[in-house]
């Protein structure tokens, strides 16, 4: 790159600042036009890093493949903590048996199918071919939690695909790991052990630190609200060190871990989560950029029908018949299995994944990183953009917006032993029309301010609620629970709920 070996000045930082900015907003918009036309972002930003590239217009060369593997995983940590964030344990917890044996079972599935085709229709060698099956395997947690969670899908569909998407990075790690090393592959009984003792250490300290960081912010009341999302990330980004540390599964522990945190009813929970998006979106522009930076596009061409192939075997062969037989025990609907075959998405998971035989100077790993690159781009191009189309040809849209959860805000009163909660009433909620007394919020809650149209108020039983109206409610710490449940049940049910089928707890 230019400006190898010179010293950083304080002009050449402010060039970099500036190129970042501009990096940034660019990738900021295209947030916006990927979400009109149905492309994944990550295409973009794949674009974004080529344009500047070599053989782009800014012409920066970069081929420094251990420190985008660093920087991916880092990457990957963030992503996995926000997607953990936004996982509600409620309709992950039914799916988490087929997600596990989809981590497990169907990656060997898919690795031994993909394999097999790489080596006789592409005529891989057989290590490469086993490298391009292991690292396809893995979906990606980026391009699932942004993909799904803008399609309407039956809450088991999207449980079982974001817990597999967080699950399936370990056992896949672990056999690019091996398949990359240098002299003759373990056993696979060897491997297995592996896989089981990494997964075991990463369940036990992902859970153990999620535990006792939520235990911590629930009873230490911090002196500034913004320090609650930095704990919690922190929190998390812990989990996934502690993992690494001991041999275990970072990344499974930071998933587990935030996955706790946000089920824990933390305090000023909707800063905290639009902190963990900001976060993630930063890392996801951040790691993509820099991967298309990598890529040489003019040695593209060579490997592209290759890539085309294998991506065939995975997509049409491969990811059917690792749903199938992973879900085999579960009795789950044809087209349920159906869908989740087609929403086996590939991300930047699979890119960072075949660094690693770069950095370990594998034979042919820089062909194996070419043929994943292209079959990466040219299958999410295909089936981002198909998935609603073929979720509504399968009938399984969930379209009930009214059912869209409450975000209610937290903040302790430590000394007066009570919590202030927040909340904006959204456009399709059925509290809309609800009396104040037609809450029927539980003794030690009550609503004490509304905000409508910029103005505020103190309401009074009567007072008939709107949407869009802002409500703020005082609640003592033994009825909190019970007056966020309330509240929530209410937003689905309208002021019959737990009478008319929906449940005071907002289940």
């Amino acid at each position: 790159m230019e400006g190898k070996g010179r010293p950083l000045t304080v002009h050449m930082l402010n060039e970099l600042l500036l190129v970042c900015s501009l990096v940034l907003l660019v990738a900021v918009a295209a947030v916006r036009v990927s979400s009109r036309s149905g492309l994944p972002s990550l295409l973009i930003y794949l674009g974004i890093g080529i344009a500047i590239g070599q053989d782009g217009i800014g012409n920066v060369v970069f081929d420094n493949a251990e420190l985008t593997q660093v920087i991916g995983y880092a990457a990957l940590v963030v992503i996995l903590a926000e997607g953990g964030l936004g996982t509600k344990w409620k309709e992950i917890r039914p799916a988490l048996p087929a997600a596990v044996s989809l981590s497990l079972v169907g990656v060997a599935v898919s690795v031994g199918v993909t394999a097999a085709g790489a080596h006789y229709l592409v005529g891989l060698e057989w290590r490469q071919a086993l490298l391009i099956g292991a690292v396809v395997s893995s979906t990606d947690a980026a391009a699932v939690f942004s993909v799904l969670r803008k399609v309407p899908l039956p809450s088991r569909v999207t449980g079982v695909l974001e817990a597999e998407s967080g699950f399936n990075d370990a056992p896949v790690v672990i056999l690019v790991v091996s398949f990359a090393t240098v002299g003759p592959v373990d056993e696979w009984y060897v491997l297995l052990g592996k896989i089981a003792l990494e997964l075991a250490i990463g369940i036990a300290i992902g859970l153990t630190v999620g535990f006792l960081g939520a235990y911590g912010l629930r009873h230490v009341a911090l002196p500034a609200s913004g320090l609650y999302p930095i704990a919690v990330m922190a929190i998390a980004i812990t989990a996934y060190a502690a993992g690494a540390m001991a041999h275990g599964s970072g990344f499974l522990a930071v998933y587990l871990a935030a996955m706790v945190l946000g089920n824990a009813k933390l305090p000023h929970w909707p800063a905290t989560r639009g902190f963990a998006d900001g976060l993630g979106w930063i890392a996801q522009i951040g790691m993509f950029v820099l991967l298309g930076l990598l890529v040489t596009p003019h040695e593209l061409a060579g490997d592209f029908w290759p890539a085309v192939i294998i991506g065939l075997v995975l997509t049409m062969v491969a990811r059917p018949l690792e749903v199938f037989i992973s879900l085999l025990p579960f009795r789950i609907p044809w087209p349920e299995q159906a869908l989740m075959s087609w929403a086996g998405l590939r991300g930047a998971v699979p890119v960072i994944l075949a660094t690693i035989p770069m950095v370990t100077g594998i034979e042919g790993s820089d062909r194996v990183f070419n043929i994943v690159f292209v079959l990466v781009v040219v299958y999410t191009l295909v089936q981002g953009p198909t998935l609603p189309w073929l979720a509504r040809k399968l009938k399984l849209g969930d379209t009930d917006e009214a059912a869209a959860d409450l975000g209610i805000e937290s903040a302790p009163l430590e000394k007066l032993r009570g919590h202030l909660l927040s909340f904006a009433i959204p456009p399709a909620s059925r509290m809309h029309g609800v009396e104040v007394g037609e809450l029927r919020l539980p003794a030690g809650a009550s609503v004490t301010l509304v905000v409508r149209d910029g103005k505020s108020f103190v309401p009074a039983p009567s007072t008939v609620l709107r949407r869009q109206d802002e409500l703020l409610v005082v609640a003592t710490d033994q009825v909190r629970d019970a007056a966020e449940a309330r509240l929530r049940a209410v937003a689905r049910g309208g002021k019959l709920a737990g009478w008319l089928g929906t449940g005071s707890n907002g289940a």
